[in-house]
């Protein structure tokens, strides 16, 4: 009897620690010369981008389809090269994504992972450059709101739509999201 009490125990708990959120701490370098650069006065402080939506792309995604992947596919079958991220709705059957945890460089990541915890999806923005997808997410559950870079084995739930604003192909996005350039 306590042998099966105890060999419970330990399962209930190995089942426990699975669905619950990991935390794994990643240092983005790039270069020491690059993460040690300074700021340039040849880069302007801000700088604007000037475009037009082409058309407007509403994605519906199913359940159990990985969010992340399905946004890429779409990106790629639908010959997507700079687009805005403009909204998103849904619900997840779990989450994975990272956010910074760090004010200087080099830069550092946190990524958070739980495949067992259900969330709303509040909201996504972000933008497809050159081809490739930059999201940033917005989930919540009854007690909070939480999000960042959406990550690989975001699950789909009930469904999710993704809304992208398509730009021209000649609107310059390569320098927006380019830690380096400062």
């Amino acid at each position: 009897m306590k042998t099966s009490l105890l060999a419970f125990a330990f399962l209930l708990s190995a089942r426990l620690l699975a669905g619950a959120e990991t935390r794994t701490e990643v240092v983005r370098a790039t270069t020491p010369a690059l993460d040690a650069k300074s700021l340039s006065p040849e880069v302007p402080d801000v700088y604007a981008i000037e475009g037009k939506f082409e058309r407007v792309v509403i994605l519906r995604f199913k359940h159990q389809t990985d969010l992340l992947a399905g946004l890429e596919r779409m990106v790629k079958e639908r010959k997507i090269r700079q687009a805005v991220i403009l909204a998103a709705a849904g619900s997840v059957r779990g989450y994975h994504f990272h956010v910074v945890s760090n004010r200087d460089f080099p830069s550092k990541n946190v990524y958070l992972k739980d495949p067992m915890a259900p969330a709303d999806i509040t909201n996504m923005s972000g933008y497809v450059i050159d081809g490739q997808v930059h999201p940033h997410i917005t989930f919540a559950n009854e007690k909070r709101a939480f999000g960042g870079h959406l990550e690989p084995g975001t699950e789909v739930f009930t469904f999710a739509i993704v809304t992208l604003g398509v730009l021209a192909d000649d609107v310059d996005l390569k320098r927006a999201d380019d830690k380096t350039y400062r």
